[in-house]
């Protein structure tokens, strides 16, 4: 074990005897200690993408950091977080100021800012690992303190959003040598019941996305009865097809409503995909060298929670290398998210990462909608890589 392991071995022991929420201020320490950083802090993305909240580590380390926001759109830390690339300047007072990307799995949680006097290669590697760690760290602390769910608030939150916002996965994004998945939920003003979700198996990736009917607090009890019976419907091995069928079973016999959805399973050896959807709006695929997107004209079976003699049906839908899959709630598509040409954005945005997509995606529905959205807007867009050799 070389030095530079150990101490990042020592910096993962010291964040586990710290307090949870004073990850920032313990890594802050080991950054003064070993290169002599003047200032650190840790600036997170909001829910939208829109705004970063910079926690500033105390000097004297009692954890008593302040807090500022700030607007991504166009600032340094916005093109930190698109490239994914470290970015070093002239702190304006003879030092230099550092700021590395906070990643975890492709999921962007924040960056890191250190200005400190001098930093060779050698030093901007290690600040580029110990952003890297405190990445981790967060992903961990964050099951035991608000203040990193707290912090990603930057609009009030009522109470069908807090709901709405616990029944989506914990990263909006996700890498894998397979895939990269990267998600957007644009909420309306009165909540529409949207969800997605995602997870991975060692063989197989489920992913769904849904729109309970209704607004506000029913439509995100509705959302969370929905969610709640497909995973665990998952979780006990059920198919795309089980799952739906668990769905439609759990708002039928509480009769609490109706929603529609898709659910895939995805092979990760063959790229062959186990889709069921029930009367949700068709996904838009690209694929490599193509020069517009289509739409993936899929059968369409019943919403959950329709009593009609009728059973769900899968249906078979082969991933290729190079495809990019979009799939959108109506929200993404009806009254003043209308005007968005979906398909011709999708075109353009075709050679950014998935959650940059995303953000182009939902943002132009927002700007369309001039902020003001009457159903929930959202968008996952899956790019399959195929099978590593």
């Amino acid at each position: 074990m070389d030095r530079r392991d150990l101490e990042l071995g020592e910096l993962l022991a010291a964040a586990e005897a710290a307090p949870p929420g004073e990850s920032v201020t313990v890594v802050a320490h080991d950054l003064r200690k070993r290169f002599g950083a003047e200032r650190v802090s840790f600036l997170f993305v909001d829910l939208l993408g829109q705004r970063l909240l910079r926690l500033t580590a105390s000097a004297d380390g009692d954890g008593a950091g302040g807090t500022e926001q700030i607007h991504r759109q166009g600032s340094v830390y916005d093109s930190v977080l698109r490239t994914q690339r470290q970015h070093v300047e002239p702190d304006g007072q003879g030092g230099r100021r550092v700021i590395s990307p906070v990643t975890n799995r492709g999921d962007c949680i924040g960056v890191l800012e250190v200005t400190l006097q001098y930093a060779d290669d050698t030093v901007l590697g290690q600040i580029s690992e110990a952003a890297h760690v405190l990445a981790y760290i967060i992903v961990t602390d964050r099951r035991f303190t608000d203040l990193y769910h707290a912090g990603r608030r930057t609009t009030r939150t009522s109470l069908a959003a807090e709901i709405q916002h616990q029944l989506l996965p914990s990263a909006s994004c996700c890498e894998a040598p397979q895939f990269t998945l990267a998600a957007g939920l644009v909420p309306a003003d009165d909540i529409g019941g949207d969800t997605y979700d995602y997870t991975l198996d060692r063989d197989t990736l489920h992913l769904s996305i849904t729109d309970a009917m209704g607004h506000d607090t029913n439509s995100a009890l509705l959302a969370t009865l929905l969610v709640g019976a497909m995973r665990g419907a998952r979780r006990s091995g059920c198919d795309a097809l089980g799952q739906a069928q668990r769905a439609h079973e759990a708002l039928l016999t509480h009769s609490r409503g109706l929603a529609t959805g898709q659910l895939l399973c995805i092979d990760l050896g063959t790229g062959t995909c186990e889709l069921v959807n029930a009367g949700h709006p068709w996904p838009l695929r690209l694929r490599s060298g193509a020069a517009e997107a289509e739409e993936v004209r899929l059968a369409v079976n019943l919403p959950f929670g329709v009593a009609a003699p009728t059973s769900y049906r899968a249906q078979e839908l082969q991933l290729r290398p190079g495809d990019r899959l979009i799939l959108l709630t109506d929200g993404m598509q009806e009254r003043g998210a209308g005007a968005v040409d979906l398909a011709s954005l999708a075109v353009a945005t075709r050679e950014l990462h998935p959650r940059e997509a995303v953000r182009v995606l939902t943002t132009a529905v927002l700007d369309a909608c001039r902020g003001n959205l009457s159903d929930d807007a959202t968008v996952v867009i899956l790019d399959w890589h195929g099978c590593p050799e």
